[in-house]
């Protein structure tokens, strides 16, 4: 079965001058790919919004600028991927060649950092592996010079690459043209299959960055091994005991230059199970209950979420708790985010706050919509979270629920490779400056 996927670090808006207070406990629901999570936050100071916790790279921001010095968040302006992609929805409906949505990332100054293209090496060619690969071909704004993953031979590399039950078929041309080569629309990918991340011959390609997205290498030491084959700089797809962790849009502007290995954030849901998908009963040494199958089960599991959310923004450790349930969806997840409020606020004050937050400064990172949404509709959403106005519910003006859904997959891998651009511009930014 798989792992539940999800977790995004949903940000909820409680309206100007609300702050939440008395620790909460968070709920998430997921089946080999989809989660329901549940989340509450203890005191938030005086940030309009609520956090809960996120693996896909998400956010949780304040709405103003002078809002935003709590927990050291400043506004989100940097090029997201999200924006670009704001229109996909269904994958039946990306089964034909259609119109992209107009960018709406921030200008390029002639010159600047921003046009900075990233050579990119893949380790591990799962889930997020591929979509990561079909994110970064998208946008167009980096390089995918070589993949590595010791299982998948190349053609079965490039049949996997092109069908995707979820998302639909890759609109463009894959093929293997040898052994240990991908053409993709006419771009050549070399393929490698070594178990040992250090010989990976990395060096040989001019790499700037490594994604790690096997699963396996999430500590420095192990994911050092990518440094020791010539890579600069990696990025894993998964959390780390030990390695920086950010998330784009909440805490991408803490990284500095020296920080050679980071993880796009967050908990096992959102990033292991769909590497590890699995789809019938099978053995689970530490959750003997996820070890079920998925299809038949709605199975209560726990969640790293409430660890991670104290990782990245340090100042609400310890101040959420969460579970998750494993529900018979292959993607999409939904996060419950249940908050006692200290100022009072009505539920249609925090909606208003959200649509604020949606349509400016969290634009692309963060939706807002009040129609009958299910899950499927936001397969393919790139944005980190989708605040879903019409499910939430206010039992007082101190105590309401708010919910937000998020593919757990994409949106995710849309954040990994917006996380790579941003430490790129930094590092250009830092040689220009020494």
């Amino acid at each position: 079965m798989a792992a539940g996927l999800s977790l995004a670090f949903c940000s909820v808006a409680v309206a100007p001058g609300v702050a939440a207070a008395g620790g909460v406990s968070a709920r998430e629901s997921s089946q080999g790919g989809a989660r329901i999570h549940r989340a509450c936050v203890v005191k938030a100071g005086h940030c309009d919004f609520l956090f809960s916790d996120s693996l896909m790279g998400v956010s949780s921001k304040s709405m103003s600028a002078s809002e935003s010095s709590f927990c050291g968040l400043s506004k989100f302006d940097g090029p997201c991927s999200s924006s670009r992609l704001e229109g996909r929805r269904s994958s039946r409906a990306r089964l034909t060649p259609r119109a992209r949505t107009k960018e709406v990332s921030s200008p390029v100054k002639k010159g600047s950092a921003s046009t900075v293209r990233p050579r990119v090496g893949i380790n591990g060619f799962g889930r997020i592996g591929r979509l990561v690969l079909r994110t970064i071909m998208e946008r167009g704004d980096m390089e995918v010079v070589a993949v590595n993953d010791p299982f998948v031979m190349t053609e079965y590399m490039a049949y996997m690459f092109k069908y995707d039950s979820t998302h639909g078929p890759f609109r463009g041309d894959v093929r293997a043209a040898d052994n240990e080569t991908l053409i993709i629309d006419g771009h050549r990918v070399a393929v490698h299959n070594c178990r040992n991340p250090s010989e990976i011959p990395w060096g040989e390609y001019g790499l700037d960055f490594v994604i790690e997205a096997t699963g396996a290498f999430t500590t420095l030491e192990k994911a050092s091994a990518h440094l020791k084959a010539g890579a600069q700089r990696v990025v894993i797809t998964a959390p780390s005991a030990d390695a920086p962790m950010f998330v784009v849009g909440v805490n991408e502007r803490s990284y500095s230059p020296e920080m050679s290995i980071v993880s796009n954030a967050s908990c096992t849901t959102n990033c292991l199970a769909p590497i590890a998908k699995r789809t019938v009963d099978g053995p689970s040494a530490k959750d003997w209950r996820g070890g079920r199958g998925a299809s038949q089960n709605i199975i209560p599991s726990s969640t790293g979420a409430a660890k991670a959310v104290g990782k990245v923004l340090p100042e609400l450790n310890g101040k959420l708790t969460g579970m998750a349930f494993r529900v018979p969806t292959p993607d999409v997840s939904v996060v419950d985010l249940t908050v006692r409020l200290k100022t009072p606020a009505s539920y249609e004050m925090i909606k208003a706050a959200m649509k604020i937050a949606a349509e400016g400064p969290m634009k692309g990172i963060l939706g807002y919509t009040e129609d009958a949404v299910v899950s499927t509709d936001f397969v393919g959403d790139s944005r980190s979270s989708i605040f879903d106005a019409s499910a939430g519910i206010s039992l007082s003006d101190t105590f309401a629920k708010v919910v937000a859904w998020y593919d757990n997959e994409w949106g995710y891998s849309c954040r990994v490779a917006d996380l790579i651009k941003h430490i790129a511009n930094v590092a250009a930014h830092a040689r220009t400056a020494n």
